[in-house]
């Protein structure tokens, strides 16, 4: 379970996204965020349940790549992708909560600059995650690279990935398709990320732990 916790976050993701639903544009009207926010409080609800497994499976999946990385003497990429999925995480869970707070408080509560702002903040959240997330992508394939697990290829992959995720970051002052709320942040990012998490995770499956309580 540990060794494919990564594919098992990512779906849980991907769930609870499809639960959650497409959140209102930066800027969208107050009426379009009291009917998001207010209209099915539920189903946000359940979106953060399996939003919250989704982040649980992903402190697994980086437990999983720091003991293979200490296996194999690179503890120290390994140290690093336990940080940055733990600020990954740590944002995802913000974002969590910021969307429970909008649908069972802030959104009904008449104020619809405050609740506004807070839209927007979450899309800039949304955002940010990209940082830790190419973050762990680098020392993940820093780490298997050094340690001798992927190839060159593979690598030069690795590295164009960290790259691709990290201009999610840098889209916040732009439109249209580099928009916080565009494409490429809430689709082409994310599937980039899923398909490095999937290659990782190929790496994990062929790997024994030194000992079962690395495990």
């Amino acid at each position: 379970m540990w060794r494919t916790a990564g594919i098992q976050s990512a779906g849980l993701f991907i769930i609870a996204s499809i639960i959650y639903g497409s959140q209102p544009q930066i800027g969208a009207s107050a009426d379009a965020l009291v009917a998001f926010y207010n209209g099915d409080r539920t189903r946000i609800l359940t979106a953060a349940v399996f939003g919250g497994l989704a982040v649980l499976n992903l402190m697994w999946f980086a437990a999983a790549v720091r003991t293979t990385l200490a296996d194999a003497g690179q503890d120290g990429w390994g140290a690093a992708a336990t940080a940055a999925s733990a600020a990954v995480g740590g944002l995802f869970l913000l974002l969590v909560t910021m969307a429970a707070a909008l649908a069972y408080s802030i959104a009904g509560s008449g104020n619809p600059t405050f609740t506004s702002g807070l839209n927007d903040f979450a899309w800039a959240g949304f955002v940010l995650t990209s940082f830790p997330r190419a973050m762990l992508i680098m020392a993940g394939t820093f780490g298997f690279w050094r340690a001798g697990l992927i190839s060159n290829t593979l690598f030069a992959a690795g590295v164009a990935v960290v790259v691709l995720v990290l201009l999610g970051g840098t889209t916040w002052a732009s439109g249209g398709f580099w928009a916080p709320d565009g494409i490429y942040s809430r689709f082409v990012s994310p599937i980039i990320g899923l398909a490095w998490v999937i290659v990782a995770s190929r790496v994990l499956l062929t790997r024994s732990p030194a000992t079962r309580v690395g495990w």
